[in-house]
């Protein structure tokens, strides 16, 4: 029976374990978006302590104006040479590694020196602002703002493209599109921030369309066999979230489309009470159960889960065949030895740094990074 030590097949390449570190943002690619030694450290790291895959921390695709500076790019050269060290690393210690291609849409903003520096205004599907954010450089730590409806989804498609073809140069074994948590592919799949009367909103194929015209430009660059995806159906974080029926019809569509484009993994994440906002004086969410709601249309690409596992229920699930591995984030943080612990019965007790989870201004970029002990 297998369990999460076991080997699994994920499109072109073959992974020692299930265990997926999951992409999470840590925003220390100082001073400004390429990836530096403390980059290079932590995936190392990680790779070492076990780590069947690694999926980046979200990576822009071109200059935007986030809530978290520092995010690593990977558009130009410069970029290419900096992940390119850290692919070799990651391959050198026996693991795998994806670039999670991100673009934030209408949760960047106006005033980041990022966005400025873009010389592009905050693209979204419509000019429908957000509720909530914090921008905590900025005076008065404001919140999202009304974007701008992008004229053309092509051009943004096109950066995508650019992005890939970055990613396979610096040695990536392939590229995950960041469709989840309320940014730009989330964004024009739901009905409350993409409100267009064009080709790219209205009807569920509509609304799909951005996120599958982005998949197929993917597979153009990579072939299908070393793409994948991250989707969030329960929506809530960045104030997404459709009634029961949309949120059903909406990702019973696209999960069906993306299974049969034979892509390497769909990672769906599933219904997390903590990060579900409550907006108006009710959850945001929609929850549901997504392994019951969409498995049944992933047959051809691997189903990978995201939320708040643990390695026991992870262990379960895989070996009923109700998924094919398990992504983790929080337990990869402090602990850069997750599988190995795992493997050998080792706790998994590290106390977090959760002040220093995101990198601090004047705070040394290990802290919280990359100082947590293995297991002796």
């Amino acid at each position: 029976m297998a369990s999460l030590k076991s080997p699994l097949a994920l499109g072109a390449i073959t992974i020692h374990n299930r265990n997926v570190m999951s992409a999470m943002t840590r925003n220390r690619s100082l001073p400004r978006d390429v990836p530096n030694d403390a980059n290079l450290e932590y995936y190392t790291q990680r790779a070492k302590g076990g780590a069947g895959l690694i999926v980046t921390e979200g990576t822009l695709i071109t200059r935007q104006g986030s809530e978290w500076p520092h995010a690593p790019g990977v558009w130009n050269s410069d970029h290419v040479a900096g992940w390119e060290k850290i692919t070799d690393a990651v391959h050198n210690a026996g693991s795998h590694i994806f670039a999670q291609l991100w673009h934030l849409g209408r949760v960047n903003h106006p005033d980041m020196p990022e966005q400025i520096a873009s010389g592009q205004p905050v693209w979204a599907p419509s000019a429908l602002a957000a509720r909530g954010g914090k921008f905590r450089t900025l005076p008065g730590m404001p919140g999202y703002v009304t974007p701008t409806a992008i004229p053309d989804p092509r051009v943004i498609i096109e950066e995508y493209r650019n992005s890939a073809i970055k990613a396979k140069e610096a040695g990536f074994d392939g590229v995950e599109l960041h469709g989840a948590n309320g940014y730009l592919v989330h964004q024009f799949l739901d009905l409350t921030s993409n409100c267009r009367t064009d080709i790219w909103g209205g009807s569920v194929e509509n609304r799909a369309r951005f996120c599958l015209e982005v998949v197929k430009v993917l597979i153009e660059v990579w072939g299908a066999d070393r793409v994948a995806i991250k989707l969030a159906p329960t929506g809530g974080y960045n104030d997404m979230g459709m009634s029961l029926n949309d949120t059903l019809e909406t990702f019973g569509y696209v999960i069906k489309a993306l299974d049969e484009m034979k892509i390497a993994y769909i990672t769906l994440v599933r219904y997390v009470a903590a990060t579900d906002p409550t907006i108006d004086g009710k959850l945001r969410g929609t929850e549901h159960d997504v392994i019951g709601s969409y498995r049944p249309f992933i047959k051809h690409a691997k189903f990978i889960l995201n939320g708040n596992l643990t390695p026991d229920e992870a262990d379960t699930l895989i070996g009923k065949g109700a998924i094919d591995a398990a992504a983790f984030a929080f337990l990869w943080i402090g602990h850069p030895d997750m599988q190995h612990r795992v493997e050998q019965k080792k706790p998994l007790d590290a106390v977090v740094d959760v002040k220093n989870i995101y990198h601090i201004a004047g705070v040394e970029l290990s802290v919280g990074y990359t100082n947590y002990p293995a297991a002796t």
